[in-house]
């Protein structure tokens, strides 16, 4: 069955994570991507190694592993958008686009001709997305912007990490990039909701997307925590400030999450664990009155978690239907059997690596299920392809266009 998205074509300008990130989503629910990038460079993101990929004979590769974890599904065609007739490349392949997708700095693109208003004048009908640190509007629009500044300025790092004298306290960035991820989240549903607009008006529009924006909503309960109180949260480490208990606990030779998200999981858990008149104890017999009492109801279940070791409370708590988990590494995540079982890894076939292990969207449809069809693409692999097929150019042009230095 053809994607959801199949009869969507994306032209995507985009570099490094943010919005190539919103272009893989829609190139694994059956949209074409075409990615454009600098003729001989490429997406930045290529060299962010190493790791780099391998070939088939174990030789690394000018390619890194992180940009293949973002490109599945796209074909890449090089341009020099900064020629004029680079720029004509563009606009031809916009006229036939139903969606946009740049991350260029403020302004640069419309200095190129283009830019939305230019390119609507095109395709009236084209969905473009600018996704950029700051947004179109505001004083700090014209500012570049970067996920682990933007994670510290939109108040992630306040959040995240071990309080403030605490052993290794202070602010912490999250393991990844979270700022980019979230912003091509947010383009992805903001493209489909404009898509869905589009078929009844017939109209696309400009779409604004900025980190900041996207990490400050990011914060979620965190915020209206703050507005409630008009008292700035602060790090509390792997506690949660609203839920108790919610967070790792020392077994005899590992660690244990608990999740305890209402008073019938805690008192599950006190039974299970042998400790039923916790679950009685005034102090902690509502969630509110365990936040009130937090140290002493974590010390207690921290004497509780010493006694076993984390296979036996795993299982103990499995079947006490409490929530829990280990603390995996990577390796550990992909030797999961629900892992396993949902399909999680998969393996695409590459022109140079062979077998290239990524990661499955973790979108799944009944009646429109999703098919990886194309690994991450070299640099500049469809260029010859697009041209002839999409732009109706014959050998001679494309290679004049590669003479002159425009693909």
């Amino acid at each position: 069955m053809p994607g959801p998205l199949s009869h969507v074509r994306v032209l995507d300008l985009s570099r490094v994570l943010a919005g190539p990130w919103a272009g893989q989503n829609l190139a694994d629910l059956g949209a074409e991507v075409i990615k454009v990038e600098r003729p001989k460079v490429g997406d930045d993101s290529r060299a962010f190694g190493p790791p780099w990929v391998k070939d088939q004979q174990g030789r690394e590769t000018k390619d890194s592993a992180y940009f293949t974890s973002t490109n599945r599904g796209k074909k890449s065609i090089t341009v020099n958008v900064a020629k004029t007739e680079g720029q004509a490349l563009i606009r031809a392949l916009a006229r036939e686009a139903d969606v946009l997708i740049e991350n260029y700095k403020h302004g640069d693109l419309a200095r190129y001709g283009l830019g939305y208003e230019d390119l609507k004048a095109v395709n009236p009908r084209l969905i473009y997305c600018s996704v950029t640190g700051f947004g179109q509007t505001g004083p700090h629009r014209e500012r570049p912007g970067y996920d682990f500044m933007i994670q510290g300025m939109g108040g992630m790092m306040s959040v995240t990490g071990e309080p403030d004298g605490a052993p290794g306290g202070g602010p912490q960035r999250a393991g990844v990039p979270i700022a980019d991820i979230m912003t091509g989240m947010y383009a992805s549903i903001a493209i489909c909701a404009a898509l869905v607009n589009r078929a009844e008006t017939g109209q696309g529009q400009h779409l604004d997307l900025a980190l900041l924006d996207s990490q400050i909503a990011l914060l979620a309960y965190q915020n209206t925590n703050y507005f409630s109180t008009g008292i700035a949260p602060k790090r509390i480490g792997n506690l949660h400030p609203n839920i108790v208990p919610y967070q790792p606990f020392r077994s005899s030779d590992g660690e244990v999450i608990v999740a305890c998200g209402n008073d019938n999981l805690f008192r599950k858990f006190c039974a299970a664990a042998g400790c039923a008149e916790l679950a009685t104890d005034p102090r902690f017999i509502t969630n509110g009155k365990r936040v009130e009492n937090r140290a002493e109801i974590t010390r207690l279940i921290e004497a509780v978690f010493r006694r076993k070791t984390t296979a036996e409370w795993l299982e103990l708590l499995e079947a006490a239907g409490v929530p829990n988990g280990p603390i995996n590494n990577i390796a550990q995540v992909f030797e999961e059997p629900q892992v396993k079982a949902r399909g999680v890894k998969i393996e695409l076939d590459h022109p140079v690596a062979g077998k290239l292990p990524l990661v499955a969207s973790p979108m799944r449809f009944s009646a429109t299920p999703l098919e990886y069809r194309l690994p991450p693409p070299l640099l500049g692999e469809h260029t010859d392809q697009i041209l002839h097929d999409y732009l109706k150019l014959n050998a001679p042009e494309i290679a004049k266009l590669r003479a002159d230095g425009i693909v």
